[in-house]
């Protein structure tokens, strides 16, 4: 089962990502100067909230002691570290370094893999 810290982390960074899209929806988050990257944002949107309601989903069938919650656990975490994956690889072969877009997408790809290191050492391998 997850630990206390990457539930937690889970819960923010999946909440985070509900408040991203809303405030980019609403456009409290001005868009992008150019069409094309307006659209490549928005080619996020599913993958993103497809992370977040089932890291959300997983979170709720741990707390609940339902069964399933670690599988939906490793996936939403796997679907996170994809979106910030696709999204620093992008800005890197753009040349662009904008702490603002850096920071919050490096933590999307590095705690996962933290999370899933840590939730799967020790356990037994499967053939």
């Amino acid at each position: 089962m997850p630990s206390r810290w990457i539930k937690r982390s889970m819960l923010v960074t999946d909440a985070g990502f509900l408040c991203y899209w809303t405030a980019t929806a609403v456009e409290l988050i001005p868009p992008y100067p150019e069409r094309a990257l307006i659209d490549w944002n928005w080619s996020f949107l599913v993958l993103d909230v497809v992370a977040s309601v089932l890291g959300l989903l997983a979170l709720w069938r741990v707390r609940a002691g339902a069964p399933g919650g670690y599988p939906l656990t490793l996936v939403s975490l796997a679907l996170t570290h994809a979106a910030g994956l696709t999204a620093i690889t992008f800005w890197a072969l753009r040349a662009e370094f904008d702490p603002a877009w850096w920071l919050p997408n490096l933590w999307l790809v590095l705690f996962p893999v933290i999370a899933i290191a840590t939730m799967t050492r020790g356990a037994p391998a499967h053939r």
